[in-house]
């Protein structure tokens, strides 16, 4: 005899989630590309947002689509997921680090877990505890930012073009108090001009960029900036110096 009660439809996978993945998701994984193996890996480490785990992803594949090789600097980075990613998806990059004033303790048992399964990212990501200013960027690096709040996406790209080094930010926070909506919030609302300035400030940098969006159900803050500095421009010219 049945008890009674109707099961109710499976509650649907929420990709934006914050709840952390466990070893109890790892069935959600199953298939055999890329994405599935890392979400498997993920799950198995126990210690990242759900949220983390597609983000990073949807970044990471979006930025190699145009950028490839270089040493990777993952900006305000925290576990690290990103800068593993950049170097999955494109084995030209001879390492990555992660920069972050505050990384979390598990980011550690998440980097454990990632060389377990991929040996050859042993010894190529470095996490360091500074900000953006402490770092010594180049032109044959490529900085990355997923979520980088307010303002500090604005010194990243500022430092990223200063060096001319390639960029992709997947901004948050905007914050027009902080953040240069430039003279188009008339015409969109202040979010949106704050990141269409941001593409005029790369344009205006000598970069190519490109625009892009992540899925909303991931996360609504979803436009991804792109840019690669243009061959013959230098980082003086580009800064009217």
């Amino acid at each position: 005899m049945g008890n009674g009660r109707t099961a109710g439809p499976e509650q649907a996978f929420d990709p934006g989630s914050k709840n952390r993945l466990t070893p109890h998701d790892r069935g959600r994984f199953a298939g055999d590309s890329l994405f599935d193996r890392v979400g498997r890996v993920v799950c198995e480490a126990g210690c990242l947002p759900r949220k983390e785990l597609y983000e990073a992803w949807e970044v990471a594949r979006r930025t190699r689509r145009w950028l490839r090789g270089r040493r990777v600097v993952d900006v305000a980075g925290g576990h690290g997921l990103l800068a593993h990613l950049m170097l999955l998806l494109d084995d030209q990059s001879p390492a990555a680090v992660v920069v972050d004033p505050v990384i979390p303790p598990s980011s550690a048992t998440l980097a454990a877990a990632l060389v377990a399964a991929w040996p050859r990212l042993a010894h190529r990501v470095t996490a360091l505890p500074i900000s953006i200013d402490d770092v010594r960027l180049t032109a044959d690096d490529v900085v990355v930012s997923s979520h980088a709040c307010g303002a500090l996406t604005d010194r990243v790209i500022a430092a990223a073009t200063a060096a001319g080094a390639a960029v992709a930010v997947l901004p948050c926070c905007h914050d027009a108090a902080t953040c240069d909506p430039g003279p188009l919030r008339g015409w969109m609302d202040s979010a949106l001009a704050i990141d269409a300035t941001r593409a005029m400030v790369l344009r205006a940098a000598g970069y190519r960029v490109w625009t892009q969006t992540i899925p909303a159900a991931i996360t609504p803050k979803n436009r991804l900036l792109i840019g690669l500095r243009a061959a013959g421009v230098s980082g003086s010219a580009a800064h009217g110096s």
